[in-house]
């Protein structure tokens, strides 16, 4: 009967740990996956799996974990997939800055509560489309796309001891421009109303100064931004689609320029 050591196992706990790493990488940075409502153990055990279906496809790596070489490479693993989940999460990063830019511009940049996911004081609109946004993501099927990404990223950067392209990080700052665009673009409508009922008030409170601006001015702010949100909405899901898949070829040429 052969006996089995420790050591025995040693290349197969390496086959399956730099996927697991780059799969949690992902997970601890990547919108929805990364949500802090969801277990601790369940975000493990997901990623345990996923991390066994795609280490069945992938070439045995004639590294062992602890050499220089493993320890290089388990930090190559957690960069790839920060940088993956990070790039995601601009989106959803822009998402929150337009509705900043709503909510001051309607007047409601006070109303504030605690956020648990980002662990920080959020405007209530932009808390409001921040949750909206993630039921499209989910709707749209953006987190399958996000595991497509991650199963297709061991082709392009397999897992090795070679070094990255510093291309990538420069890319992936750029790609950071996003947040405003994207925010402005889509907080930009609002921006245009509400500046036309602000300059419609002074107007009125130059003709008439014995009417108060002050009391009606603010109620009304608030009333037309809700009802001009309310018929936004219905265009928020082709342009959350297209934001998602701009996203998608973004982090696509990054890994690319990882190479």
């Amino acid at each position: 009967m052969q006996n089995l050591s420790v050591a025995d196992f040693y290349p197969l706990i390496s086959h399956y740990f730099w996927p697991l790493t780059r799969t949690l990488a992902l997970f601890s940075t990547a919108p929805v996956f990364s949500e802090k409502v969801a277990q601790k153990k369940v975000k493990i055990g997901l990623a345990m799996l996923i991390a066994f279906l795609i280490g069945q496809t992938l070439p045995e790596t004639p590294v062992t974990l602890w050499s220089v070489a493993g320890i290089w490479i388990t930090a190559k693993e957690i960069l790839i997939g920060a940088m993956m989940g990070l790039t995601a999460q601009f989106l959803f990063a822009a998402m929150r800055c337009a509705g900043e830019i709503i909510g001051l511009q309607m007047g409601l940049s006070f109303a504030s509560f605690f956020d648990p996911s980002g662990g920080q004081a959020m405007p209530v609109l932009a808390r409001f489309l921040n949750t909206l946004f993630t039921l499209l993501f989910l709707t749209l099927n953006g987190h399958l796309y996000l595991l497509q990404v991650l199963a297709d990223s061991f082709t392009l950067l397999p897992v090795d001891a070679t070094a990255l392209d510093g291309s990538g990080f420069y890319l992936l700052a750029q790609t950071a421009g996003v947040i405003f665009s994207c925010g402005l673009k889509i907080g930009l409508p609002m921006i245009a109303l509400l500046l036309a009922l602000n300059l419609t008030l002074g107007l009125l409170n130059r003709l008439t100064p014995q009417l108060s601006i002050f009391v009606i001015g603010f109620p009304l702010s608030i009333t037309l931004g809700i009802v001009a949100l309310l018929l936004m909405m219905f265009d928020f899901a082709p342009v959350f689609d297209s934001y998602m898949r701009d996203i998608f070829v973004h982090l696509d040429s990054i890994l690319r320029a990882l190479l």
